[in-house]
C-alpha cells in the first residue's frame, strides 16, 4: 500500500484533524512529519451514548484517537517535552490508550533557552513581529540547522547532553543577558529540564524512518498528516510570515523518512473561506460584519493559543496554488456548512495588482501584499446541511457552490465536512 499525504492548502486550521480521523480507522500509521506544539487541530468524535467528546491535541497526531491505529512523531517535528506528557497524560484520563504512541530519535527537542529567546525576539520586533507562538519553535529549527541542536536521542547519553547544552549556551546565554537583559538558564537547569521525562519516553522511541518503510513493505498504510499549511510553508509561504518548517507534501518525506516515491496520494484539506492567525498579508480577508460572522459561526479561535482568527472569503488563486506545489490528488472541503444563510457567497477567482489581473500567485512578497481580489458571486442557501450524508443531500446551490469551487481549484473536491462531528461528511470519492 501506500504512503498518503494530508496537507492544509491555505493558512492552516482547515480541518486536518478530522480529515485524518475521518481516514484513520482506515490505515495503520498516522504520521505527524513537521512543527511542534505551536498550532494544533480539535477532533470531535460521537459516543455511544449519542454525545459528543472534544479532543484538542497540540503535538500528538490525531490518530492517536483511533484504536489500531500506530500514531507516530517523526523526525521532522519538535518536541517540547513537557507538553508531550501533558497531552499524553490528558488523553489517559479520559480513557484514550496511548501506548502505541512512537516518538522518531531523531526528533529535535525545544530546550527552555529557545523558548525564552522566541518570546523576547518577538517583543524585541514589535511593529515588525512575525506573530510567533513564542514556544521555541522557529529557534529550534535554527538550531537544526545551525548543527547546534538537542535531538531525542541525546536525552540518552548525559554525557552528550551536557555537551551540547553547554555549547548552545555559550552563545545563546550571551544573547539573552547582553542584548535582551534576561536571565541565561544554567546548564544544569536545562540538562534537568530535558532529563526529567527521559526513561518515561525511552520506551517510546523508535528509528521511525525504518519502522515505516517495514509497514510499506509489509503492504500496510502509512498517513502522513502535516502541522500547519501551504501558505505557512518556510519555502513556499508567504515569507517571513510563515512557520519554520516544510509543511507540503515534500516536507512529508524529509520528515518522515519515506522516500517521495512511496507517496501516490496527497489530500489537500480547504476551508469553504480563509483563515490565517498571525501576522501578513491576505487578499479576502474581512473586516466587516461578514468577517465577524465566519469567526463567530465557524468558532474561529485557535486550538493552541486562543487567538481569534482572521477570517474571509474563499481564494481560490491561494487552493490552485497549493494544487501545484503539493501535488494535491483530492480536496476536502471543510466547514461548508458555516455559510448556510448567506444570500451570496464571494469567491476569489484572481487578483487585481495595480490594474494587471493574475489568475496565479504574484511572483513576488509586494505584490501579494497590494492584491486585490477579484471576485465571483454564488448563490446562497439556507437550508441546515448538517445531516447531508451524500452529494444529493445538499441543497442545489450548495452543490454548486462545490462544484464551481472544485472547478476553480486544481484537483477534484472528494470530501465535503457540514458539521464539526466525525461522521458529518459528504464523500463524493472514497478517500481510500
Amino acid at each position: 500500500m501506500p504512503a498518503i499525504a494530508i496537507i492544509g492548502a491555505q493558512w492552516g486550521d482547515e480541518g486536518k484533524g478530522k480529515a485524518t480521523d475521518l481516514l484513520g480507522s482506515s490505515v495503520d500509521y498516522v504520521v505527524k512529519f513537521n512543527g511542534g506544539n505551536n498550532a494544533g487541530h480539535t477532533v470531535v468524535i460521537d459516543t455511544p451514548d449519542g454525545k459528543q467528546e472534544k479532543y484538542a491535541l497540540h503535538l500528538l497526531p490525531s490518530g492517536i484517537l483511533t484504536p489500531g491505529c500506530t500514531p507516530v512523531i517523526g523526525n521532522g517535528v519538535v518536541v517540547d517535552l513537557d507538553v508531550l506528557m501533558e497531552e499524553l497524560d490528558g488523553l489517559e484520563a479520559r480513557g484514550v490508550d496511548t501506548s502505541k504512541l512512537v516518538v522518531s530519535a531523531s526528533a529535535h527537542v525545544i530546550a527552555d533557552y529557545n523558548r525564552t529567546l522566541d518570546k523576547v525576539t518577538e517583543r524585541f520586533l514589535g511593529s515588525r513581529r512575525l506573530g510567533t507562538t513564542g514556544r521555541g519553535i522557529g529557534p529550534t529549527y535554527a538550531d537544526k540547522m545551525n548543527r547546534i541542536g538537542i535531538r531525542i536521542q541525546d536525552l540518552f547519553d548525559e554525557k552528550i547532553l551536557r555537551q551540547k547544552v553547554e555549547g548552545a549556551l555559550e552563545l545563546k546565554g550571551q544573547v539573552l543577558t547582553k542584548i535582551y537583559n534576561r536571565r541565561a538558564p544554567l546548564v544544569d537547569e536545562t540538562v534537568a529540564e530535558l532529563l526529567k521525562h527521559a526513561d518515561r519516553l525511552r520506551p517510546m522511541v523508535r528509528d521511525t524512518g525504518l519502522l515505516l518503510n517495514q509497514a510499506l513493505d509489509r503492504g500496510e498504510t502509512v498517513l502522513l498528516e502535516a502541522g500547519q499549511a501551504t501558505l505557512l510553508d518556510v519555502d513556499h509561504g508567504t515569507y517571513p510570515f510563515v512557520t519554520s518548517s516544510s509543511a507540503t507534501a515534500g516536507g512529508a518525506c524529509t520528515g518522515s523518512g519515506i522516500p517521495p516515491m512511496r507517496m501516490d496520494q496527497v489530500i489537500g484539506i480547504v476551508k469553504a473561506y480563509t483563515t490565517r492567525v498571525g501576522e501578513g498579508p491576505f487578499p479576502t480577508e474581512l473586516f466587516d460584519d461578514s468577517g465577524e460572522h465566519l469567526r463567530k459561526v465557524g468558532a474561529e479561535f485557535g486550538t493552541t493559543t486562543g487567538r481569534p482568527r482572521r477570517c474571509g472569503w474563499y481564494d481560490a488563486v491561494i487552493a490552485r496554488y497549493a494544487a501545484r506545489v503539493n501535488g494535491v490528488t483530492d480536496f476536502v472541503l471543510t466547514k461548508l456548512d458555516v455559510l448556510t444563510g448567506l444570500e451570496q457567497v464571494p469567491v476569489c477567482v484572481a487578483y487585481d495588482v495595480g490594474g494587471v489581473r493574475h489568475d496565479e500567485m504574484p511572483v513576488n512578497q509586494t505584490d501579494f501584499h497590494h492584491a486585490v481580489p477579484i471576485y465571483e458571486y454564488l448563490p446562497g442557501w439556507w437550508e441546515d446541511i448538517s445531516g447531508a450524508r451524500t452529494f444529493a443531500d445538499l441543497p442545489q446551490n450548495a452543490q454548486d457552490y462545490v462544484r464551481a469551487v472544485e472547478k476553480m481549484s486544481g484537483a477534484r473536491i472528494s470530501a465535503v465536512g457540514v458539521g464539526p462531528s466525525r461522521d458529518a461528511t459528504v464523500v463524493v470519492h472514497p478517500l481510500i
